[in-house]
């Protein structure tokens, strides 16, 4: 009985011995991975390849005629992508062909002069005229004789010298017209139809630059993005009818909050890695830093005490070309 009950205690300690053991391990475990999983570790910032993108579109409203490429195809600068119908505007490059032409009529009149037949007729005039005036002058000496000697009265002086003085202008008049056709249109004429002329050709040159956006071409060269309209569809004036990427001239965009700007300014190289190329390592060097601008982006942390954390736009263009890296293709960055 004795020897029992002294066992008893000592079973008791050990059981107590490996209870406290089992308990510290538990703590140390917890307390390892507490340490790996609450430790702070590299920050994952996520960017996105981008590519500049211009617009084709018509300056002109129009139908859709036929479109020469498909989205994805990689088009030069100058290749002809869409065919367009612009029936309004080829009916006014016919109204300005019709006013230069008018306008060059009149230029061609002006420089070249009346006609033979007009110069005669002027000529038949002013002689009628002299013939006039030589015998309104040849009246009046003879009633002028009359009534110096008594034989008429004053009246039919004052006739014959009202009429004489009549057949002298006459006769000047018809001598300046006939002068005027025989020079031909006045230099101040001659400059306005051809001041006419040149404002027809410009409105056939500009019209002439209408018909030719029905012609629409590649600016620079790049791939097929996006096609918006369809075969026989009508466009307005200035509506988007693709877009063309600049595929070779791609860089990657970060969005990256101010606390984790150390160690970032322009100039910079970082490294990345491109999931969709297999994880591909790439170099990227900083080009362009901006802020946001605008509270949807900051990161309020006033209520611990802190202060307001703003996000920056973040760009870095590849520093060697990357084979195979696309418009849209997530890049990562560990900062």
């Amino acid at each position: 009985m004795n020897t029992t009950h002294s066992e008893i205690p000592q079973t008791q300690r050990s059981n107590m011995l490996l209870a406290f053991l089992s308990l510290l391990g538990i703590v140390i475990v917890v307390a390892i991975v507490g340490f790996f999983l609450f430790r702070k570790g590299a920050v994952v910032i996520q960017g996105q390849a981008e590519v500049h993108t211009y617009r084709v579109s018509s300056k002109v409203p129009a139908r859709i005629r036929k479109i020469l490429v498909e989205e994805g195809q990689y088009v030069h600068a100058g290749d002809t992508l869409v065919l367009l119908e612009a029936p309004d505007v080829m009916a006014k490059l016919e109204q300005a062909e019709a006013l230069r032409s008018a306008a060059a009529a009149q230029h061609r009149k002006a420089e070249k002069g009346a006609r033979q037949e007009q110069i005669l007729m002027a000529y038949e005039t002013w002689q009628k005229a002299l013939a006039g005036k030589t015998i309104a002058e040849q009246s009046y000496r003879r009633v002028k004789n009359l009534y110096d000697e008594g034989v008429l009265p004053a009246q039919k002086l004052d006739e014959a010298t009202a009429n004489m003085h009549a057949s002298v202008a006459t006769e000047k008049a018809a001598h300046a017209q006939y002068d005027l056709v025989v020079k031909g249109a006045a230099k101040e004429d001659k400059e306005a139809a051809e001041a006419l002329v040149n404002q027809a050709q410009g409105g056939v040159n500009e019209v002439e630059s209408y018909v030719k956006e029905t012609v629409l071409t590649a600016f620079e060269s790049g791939e097929v993005s996006e096609i918006f309209p369809m075969t026989g569809e009508l466009v307005g004036s200035g509506a988007p009818i693709m877009n063309i990427s600049l595929a070779d001239d791609i860089w990657v965009s970060f969005n990256v909050r101010e606390d984790y700007l150390n160690g970032l300014s322009i100039g910079t190289e970082l490294e990345a890695f491109v999931p969709a190329l297999d994880n591909k390592a790439v170099r990227l060097r900083v080009t362009y830093m901006k802020d946001f601008g605008t509270y949807a982006v900051w990161k309020a942390t006033k209520t611990t005490g802190q202060y307001d954390l703003k996000t920056f736009e973040l760009r870095a263009r590849p520093v060697d070309t990357i084979d195979g890296l696309r418009a849209g293709m997530s890049v990562i960055m560990k900062q």
